[in-house]
């Protein structure tokens, strides 16, 4: 029996949910029977329900879950020296040089856009997507998804510049905090901090650090929201997991 909101020439939810890779088949069944699964923000517990997967907006365990299979999210360790744009008329060395290596995802994704700068100088976890909601979300600071970043900076960190920084710093472009700040290690004349912030300004990790007698001297960001750089090589893409996906879309309320 059809239901009400079947899309005759749809496709199967269990199958759906099976082609994005959060179950098999009939583990997909077992999420629908318990009511894990909303489509179009209202719970589905029959087996044969269809649905359109490029219009559908789907839910399990209220996380959302990207069905559609032309919206690409990208994992991408940044290199020291690369422009963070897709292309550039001088010829240097870009992101956009990486991805045209993979050419099965630009026939997928069409135009992918980078969320978020890094600085040439600045290494690590780069975001592509061709979601331009979520791009959007993610860098306005209203939403506040954090970044962490790993710094090696010159001298030994004093015990108050934690507190300094937590509490805010004058800018030349206004007050700025961070959310937390950790000594990592001690090194001979130089220090490792982690620093997490959901600002966005340009090169403001450099800036506060500079302005409280650190200033760095290598710096590597090593996580957007849940999704971590972890042990990524330089200069690799990997596409984010459906976890990784789904973790996303909610810090940002889709």
């Amino acid at each position: 029996m059809n239901h009400p909101q079947d899309k005759p020439d749809g496709v199967r939810l269990q199958k759906v949910l099976a082609q994005a890779g959060v179950a098999s088949r009939r583990a997909a069944e077992e999420l629908i029977a318990a009511g894990r699964v909303s489509v179009d923000g209202k719970i589905v517990r029959e087996m044969g329900r269809r649905i359109d997967p490029d219009t559908a907006v789907v839910h399990v365990d209220g996380g959302r879950i990207m069905v559609r299979d032309d919206v690409v999210h990208l994992a991408l360790n940044k290199p020291f020296g690369m422009l963070s744009t897709m292309s550039d008329d001088q010829g240097r060395s870009c992101v956009g040089d990486l991805i045209m290596e993979r050419a099965e995802l630009i026939n997928r994704a069409g135009r992918l856009f980078h969320v978020g700068r890094l600085d040439a100088d600045t290494e690590g976890l780069l975001l592509l997507t061709n979601d331009g909601e979520l791009g959007h979300r993610l860098m306005h600071p209203s939403y506040e998804v954090p970044k962490t970043y790993l710094a090696k900076v010159h001298g030994n960190v004093a015990r108050d510049v934690g507190r300094r920084l937590r509490e805010g710093v004058e800018l030349d472009d206004g007050m700025a905090t961070v959310d937390s700040f950790k000594l990592v290690d001690n090194l001979s004349g130089h220090s490792m901090v982690e620093i997490v912030l959901h600002e966005g300004r340009k090169h403001i990790v450099r800036r506060l650090l500079d302005s409280v007698g650190y200033p760095v001297e290598q710096l590597v960001r090593t996580a957007i929201g849940q999704v971590q750089l972890g042990n990524q090589r330089p200069g690799k893409v990997r596409p984010l997991t459906v976890s990784e996906v789904g973790q996303l879309y909610r810090a940002v309320g889709l």
